[in-house]
């Protein structure tokens, strides 16, 4: 999720386990502890484009590192505030304040490695990494929490927003079933055989969502909006396997196939080959040159085929969010 619900979760949650001992100062400690995971975009910064999106939530986001990092914090926190705040409750704040953070991210698009070192990433894909529905009512409570002293008020104020938060986390969850269950009678109705099927949300909402699936020599795209009248349809682009073959031996190619596991589309335009993530959908849908959220391409150096990734501009976004928001109205 982005940054700002991460440090607003991170708040709640250490507002939780140590709010009676430590009261404002959990703004501080929250704050911290739910955006150190997130530092590995830092980290990223200074790798090449496909080793900086290769390490994200990575093991900055998994349990082994938080068990290690847990008690350390704790006792650090415990000689910041030296008497108010027992080792163990502090240890155990640092921990949940953690380990919070990826349970809310394996909510989101983008794989989480939380038990690496095992490579298998998590990713539930029922809400969209930035949601207000989600951040607003966590934020509200704490204007409140900060403005009390007293703990039980306090308490009660952040408990609320956890549960109203929370509990739209699961609506998420029933919604995407059931978009996923229109998808799967539309391609069952056009006879459509497939081998896998992933189904996401779009940006800022759980009204609109995409689907993506895997055919013998395709995939095909489509949408559906809970507001629909009219039958689901999908957009096929070809796998173009003969483009894998050129980049069979390329350490980025390699990378970028874990990266997007296995959801990738192989195109290309005036001589240069691009690696299209279909997990994040389209800019645009140009029949012609369609135009992917994440796209990579493959830069001939001295050291060989590097990929790099395609930058994006604020046109192309703010078009997206238009027929996004236009799209949600139904089809």
């Amino acid at each position: 999720m982005d940054s700002l619900t991460q440090i607003i979760l991170g708040i709640a949650v250490a507002e939780v386990c140590a709010g009676k001992e430590l009261k404002n100062r959990t703004f501080l400690y929250g704050a911290i502890l739910g955006t150190l995971p997130d530092l590995d975009v830092v980290v990223g910064s200074f790798l090449n484009d496909v080793d900086g999106v290769y390490i994200h939530r990575g093991i900055s986001h998994s349990l082994f590192l938080f068990l290690i990092l847990s008690p350390i914090f704790g006792w650090l926190i415990s000689k910041i505030e030296k008497n108010k705040i027992s080792f163990k409750r502090a240890s155990w704040m640092a921990f949940w304040g953690l380990f919070t953070h990826v349970i809310l991210d394996m909510f989101t698009s983008w794989g989480t490695q939380v038990l690496w070192p095992l490579e298998t990433r998590f990713a539930f894909k029922t809400i969209f990494v930035i949601d207000p529905l989600y951040t607003i009512p966590l934020l509200i409570s704490l204007i409140f929490v900060w403005r009390k002293k007293d703990h039980l008020l306090r308490m009660k104020y952040v408990k609320r927003g956890l549960i109203i938060s929370s509990s739209y986390l699961v609506l998420t969850v029933f919604v995407k079933l059931y978009a996923l269950n229109q998808f799967e009678k539309a391609l069952e109705k056009q006879g459509v055989s497939y081998s896998e099927i992933i189904v996401k949300p779009t940006a800022f909402n759980i009204i609109l969502w995409n689907a993506n699936v895997a055919t013998a020599d395709a995939y095909l795209l489509g949408d559906f909006s809970l507001f629909d009248s009219q039958p689901i349809s999908f957009k096929r682009y070809t796998k173009n396997e003969t483009f894998a073959l050129k980049l069979k031996e390329n350490p980025d190619f390699k990378k970028l196939q874990k990266i997007s596991e296995g959801w990738y589309l192989l195109s290309e335009k005036e001589n240069t080959l691009y690696f299209n993530d279909l997990r994040f959908g389209l800019l645009n849908d140009n029949p012609v040159n369609p135009q992917f959220a994440f796209s990579y391409q493959f830069i001939k150096t001295d050291q060989g085929l590097i990929a790099s990734e395609v930058l994006k501009e604020k046109r192309d976004g703010k078009a997206l969010l238009g027929k996004i928001f236009k799209r949600l109205k139904g089809n």
